[in-house]
């Protein structure tokens, strides 16, 4: 296996592929030439870390560790801090402590927040003071805070400064900083007086006061602020960077550009997470037991909750007996309620996370997607039911009344899925209402009730028919 590929990015997708056929040959390869991987991580280490998450975490560690330490630094830095976990458990202490120590604090602390409690220990033990100080008191705040995503890497300067006295400084500096976007102003217990960009303090006469430039009293969040909020104020605000302070106002930190997408992405996926009854903390790589401890709860519910479905089904056995084909019809009205419901459930939730829903709008949204129910539910009770005449009629199914049957798949349709669609869209309501996230297994809640509908309803509408 030879691979003369002239881009970085063709010659990771080649690795990518040929790994997943055969991971250990890409291993070996990459093994007996050195330069060829070397080269990749240095002209892009994001399409590096592709090829390595393909690989067996033993021979994943064996090529971080030929790397240099900031080489290897950067390749973790792209890969989901819980994958990176399982593959640095194979390198040696000296090599990741080597390559935590050259990641941005909050790259590291990610890393560390995941690792075994002695792994940490050690590292911890291994740095020099300083570091250990910044790593601990990090790793105090809960990961989807700001203290746990900021950067202590900010850009600061004392207000005294004149415009080309900061911009000067900022030059002998600029290596230091992990973003330049914003540079904060400070008095000298390095509380927070305002902030300016970059362009504005470059493009400004060299002799004007940094205090005439800076925009006083910054928007600012405390280190236990929730991503969501610090998400929220970014859209709000048009913000690039958020910085973090104390109780006494402080600077401790910022929230950069990068962590905000990130956290925007990661809510989205909670929000996901929680409609269905998964952990919002649990991924692909989490332990077994926490996985079983946050999906039992809900799949105990849902059990539950099918069984009242079933009771109610048994209570019109006798409309079954009578036409058998309603058992058969039954699911399509159920699905198509459900489908309906999980849609509307699907806008309402991101809108929500937008901050578009004021309470003020509540009942007229509500209208509008009963409204949007109602529509769908007529132009599908009028296809079902059209389909369903045409079904009977060729004698696909037996049945004792064609009308019977077809008027209530029609009828059982527009109420499922008017029904279905309200439904997916008050729920999130409701449990907002209650001070609960409005994700929350709001999908098991959908189901449930479009469930009801298209069994139980469905079959009600059949006996007052027959």
């Amino acid at each position: 296996m030879r691979f003369r590929l002239r881009r970085p990015r063709d010659l990771a997708n080649a690795l990518v592929a040929a790994a997943r056929r055969d991971r250990d040959r890409v291993a070996d390869y990459l093994d007996l030439r050195p330069e060829e991987w070397e080269a990749l991580v240095e002209a892009s280490p994001s399409d590096a870390a592709d090829v390595i998450e393909q690989l067996r975490e033993e021979d994943a560690a064996d090529l971080i560790s030929e790397l240099d330490p900031a080489d290897a630094a950067q390749v973790l830095e792209e890969i989901a801090p819980e994958l990176a976990a399982e593959i640095v458990e194979h390198v040696s202490l000296s090599d990741l402590t080597a390559a935590i120590t050259e990641m941005p604090d909050r790259e590291a602390t990610d890393l560390l927040a995941v690792l075994d409690e002695q792994i940490i220990s050690d590292v911890l033990g291994l740095v020099d003071g300083a570091t250990e100080a910044a790593y601990r008191k990090l790793l105090v705040y809960p990961p989807d805070s700001a203290g746990g995503l900021m950067t202590t890497d900010v850009a600061f300067l004392p207000a005294g400064l004149t415009t080309g006295e900061a911009t000067e400084r900022i030059r002998q500096l600029n290596e230091q900083y992990e973003d330049l976007t914003y540079i904060y102003v400070v008095d000298e217990g390095r509380h927070l007086q305002g902030v300016v960009s970059f362009r504005h303090l470059v493009f400004r006469r060299p002799g004007s006061p940094l205090a005439d430039v800076m925009v006083p009293d910054p928007i600012a969040v405390d280190p236990f602020t929730d991503r969501e909020e610090i998400a929220e104020i970014c859209q709000r605000y048009h913000l690039l960077g958020v910085p973090v302070v104390d109780g006494h106002g402080k600077l401790l930190g910022m929230v950069s550009n990068e962590a905000v997408i990130e956290a925007i992405q990661d809510e989205a996926t909670e929000d996901f997470a929680a409609a269905v009854g998964a952990g919002i903390e649990e991924t692909v790589y989490s332990d077994i037991g926490l996985s079983f401890r946050v999906r039992a709860p809900w799949l105990v519910l849902n059990l539950v909750l099918a069984l009242v479905v079933a009771l109610v089904i048994e209570q019109q056995t006798g409309v079954i007996s009578r036409e058998p084909v309603l058992a058969a019809l039954m699911p399509v009205i159920a699905l198509i309620g459900g489908n309906g419901g999980n849609q509307s459930l699907a806008v309402m939730i991101r809108s929500m996370a937008s901050d578009d829903v004021p309470g003020s709008q509540v009942p007229g949204i509500l209208a509008r997607q009963l409204s949007v129910g109602l529509l769908n539910g007529i132009l599908l009770g009028i296809l079902g039911g059209g389909i369903t005449y045409l079904l009977l009629a060729a004698n696909v199914f037996d049945t004792q009344s064609t009308v019977v049957v077809t008027g209530t798949v029609a009828l059982a349709a527009l109420a499922n899925l008017a029904i279905g669609t309200l439904a997916g869209s008050a729920i999130p309501v409701v449990l907002r209402s209650f001070g609960q996230d409005p994700a929350l297994a709001s999908s098991i809640f959908v189901t449930l009730l479009t469930d009801l509908v298209g069994f139980g309803g469905f079959l009600l509408i059949a006996a007052a028919l027959l």
